[in-house]
């Protein structure tokens, strides 16, 4: 009745009713239900091309599986060009990259020995009874006497043992082959070119000991010239151990007695321009436009006059003619903070011979790092250098073989620098030292000592290319005035006049010089240019498609945890909950449930006199959440009885 009286009056306004949220409204973060759903969504939406194929014909099985297939191979193959990709990043190869440039070059340093070790007025006695020792071993072993060649003064015939350790002599000849040997000899077609050395000469050496003599060794050379010229050595380097002052003698180092001219650029040298010292086997050695020197020379144009020329003697005074065997002079180039390694970079310069010697400059620029084995100042190199000088190869691997000398010997090589705390070697003071330098030397040249190994490559290097001309020096037609100049003006004078002089002319021959520099041939823009073009190539998208594949992987691990977690709830907390719940509310008596939950209809007088039974509850939990106060006794009376129900007397 009500609801016709409202219908007579009118149709008035509704009252509002708060909308209802339904499951299919859009949340601020919502995650799809399945993967199945997400799958689809995820071909529905991306733009990876060929992806929409696995859905859009999902009623044809033959398409879909074609189609996931060819999807699936095109995925496997990019990913292949990625590790493709990655592998040769990660590999850090480089590119070597020529420039030309063309500029004024600082003229390099120029080392120059006059091939000539002098005697020296401390150790002479002591190199005259050498010579007298030598000329007894060339008689006893060849029958030559070389009195003629060592000297006039009288020697003595002497034993080899008396006062000499390490005698030189011939061992017995090896034993001869085998008959099986000599047939397979005759047998092979092979025929040598070289001619048969003699067996006799095979075993020519010195026999080295250990400390105690319980280890020793011959010392043997094939050559009788290399024995002789090795064994004086040997001794030679323990008499100028004993020298207290190795400077020369006054007036040995004086640049007029082995250099008659010298002149840059048309201009003469002064004595600001070089500077000396003197080597034990390559005698007097100037060095020119060295880092001593006050002003470094400069080329401005290439050619022959506009570098350095020098006139030089090479006439040999015997100082010391079983040492040295080679008349000249020996020449070296290099850099201005490099020392000179005679031995290695050196070559000799022939008398009676103009040779022209033209440069040209370069430069190498390694990388270091992961890119190349390479130290930019040495600093990172586990080896002391006992040079003054800037990091090279040479140097450390010198430093190296000095520091295991000192280790394993007890004293220092002479051709070395002498470290801190340390003597040279002296087999009157390290009766063994030649046995364990032999020794060392072996293991060096194998590398067993490791220097090979722990001296790197500097990353910068500045070389010289060189190329020599030769020419008879003086000719036959001006060779009577250049002698008799240099006779007026430089006390020239030697009978064989062609095999005392030599000329030297060094110039650069283009100022026009190459760099060598390396740089990564992948770098990190690369790589990614090459990441994009495979993507494009097998998928044709973008780096949103990236963003999208992204999204879907996150979408996958939400999903799967959120799946876990549901799993996890249902099994463990669910089941559990429920019946802890029935059993407390089973075993709560009435009076202690509160009467604005669950308000009685009847009074209580209608209840019989005397204690109340009630029946166990056999409803199930109830739910918390809407257990709200009753609003009136009508709503009571509609209440479920499964939600609150008493037990009757």
């Amino acid at each position: 009745m009500k609801g016709e009286q409202r219908e007579e009056q009118g149709p008035g306004p509704e009252p509002a009713v708060p909308p209802q949220p339904t499951e299919e409204e859009e949340a601020l973060i919502e995650f799809h239900r399945s993967y199945r759903e997400l799958f689809q969504f995820f071909c529905n939406n991306t733009t990876i091309h060929g992806a929409i194929r696995l859905v859009c014909s999902q009623h044809n099985r033959m398409k879909t599986a074609f189609w996931a297939v060819l999807w699936l191979c095109a995925f496997c193959m990019m990913y292949w060009q990625f590790g493709q990709l990655f592998g040769e990043y990660f590999s850090y190869p480089v590119s070597l990259n020529i420039n030309l440039n063309s500029d004024k070059l600082v003229f390099p340093a120029v080392t120059i020995c006059n091939l000539n070790p002098y005697r020296d007025t401390q150790i002479k006695g002591e190199l005259e009874e050498l010579d007298r020792i030598t000329e007894q071993t060339l008689y006893d072993l060849y029958k030559y006497n070389s009195s003629s060649t060592v000297g006039a003064h009288p020697r003595g015939r002497r034993g080899l043992g008396e006062t000499w350790p390490h005698p030189l002599q011939r061992l017995a000849a090896p034993a001869p082959p085998s008959r099986a040997r000599q047939a397979r000899s005759a047998k092979s077609i092979v025929q040598d070119n070289n001619p048969q050395v003699d067996r006799k000469d095979w075993k020519i050496g010195f026999q080295l000991c250990n400390q105690n003599k319980s280890d020793c060794f011959y010392q043997t050379y094939s050559s009788g010239v290399d024995a002789v010229r090795e064994w004086y050595r040997f001794h030679y380097i323990n008499i100028l151990a004993r020298l207290r002052d190795t400077s020369p003698a006054p007036g040995e180092d004086m640049l007029d007695n082995f250099i008659f001219a010298c002149r840059f650029k048309q201009a003469s040298c002064s004595q600001a321009n070089y500077s000396h010292f003197h080597h034990p086997m390559y005698g007097n050695c100037y060095t020119f436009n060295g880092k001593n020197s006050s002003n470094l020379w400069m080329s401005s144009m290439p050619g022959i006059k506009n570098g350095l020329s020098l006139t030089l003697r090479t006439e040999q005074n015997d100082f010391i003619p079983l040492l040295s065997t080679v008349t000249g002079a020996r020449v070296m180039v290099h850099g201005q903070d490099e020392p000179a390694f005679m031995d290695d970079g050196g070559f000799n310069l022939r008398p009676g011979v103009e040779t022209s010697i033209s440069m040209r400059k370069e430069a190498l620029d390694r990388l270091g790092g992961n890119y190349g084995d390479c130290t930019k100042n040495g600093s990172d190199v586990p080896v002391e250098n006992l040079y003054l000088s800037k990091y090279t190869q040479q140097v450390c691997i010198r430093s190296c073989f000095q520091e295991h000398m000192i280790k394993q010997c007890g004293c220092a090589y002479i051709f070395y620098p002498l470290p801190k705390n340390a003597e040279f070697c002296d087999y009157r003071k390290h009766n063994s030292w030649g046995y364990c330098y032999y020794k060392l030397q072996d293991a060096f040249s194998s590398d067993r000592l490791g220097c090979f190994t722990k001296c790197r490559k500097p990353c910068s290097v500045t070389g010289y290319q060189l190329s020599a001309g030769y020419s008879r020096w003086p000719s036959v037609t001006s060779q009577d005035w250049v002698f008799r100049m240099l006779s007026q003006q430089n006390n020239y004078t030697i009978n064989n006049k062609r095999n005392g002089v030599a000329k030297l002319n060094i110039f650069f021959k283009e100022l026009k010089y190459k760099t060598n520099s390396e740089s990564p041939s992948v770098t990190m823009v690369t790589l990614l240019s090459n990441l994009g073009s495979q993507w494009s190539l097998w998928f044709g998208s973008s780096v949103l498609s990236v963003v999208e594949m992204a999204e879907l992987v996150f979408d996958l691990l939400v999903i799967t945890v959120l799946m876990l977690l549901r799993r996890l709830r249902s099994r463990y907390w669910s089941p559990g909950r429920g019946g802890r719940g029935a059993r407390e509310v089973a075993s709560t008596p009435a009076s202690s449930v509160p009467s604005h939950f669950c308000p009685h209809a009847t009074s209580p007088s209608s209840s019989p006199p005397g204690p109340a039974t009630f029946p166990a509850l056999t409803a199930p939990p109830p739910s918390y959440a809407s257990l709200d106060p009753c609003p009136s006794p009508s709503s009571l009376v509609r209440t479920s009885a499964s939600a609150c129900t008493l037990g009757e007397p």
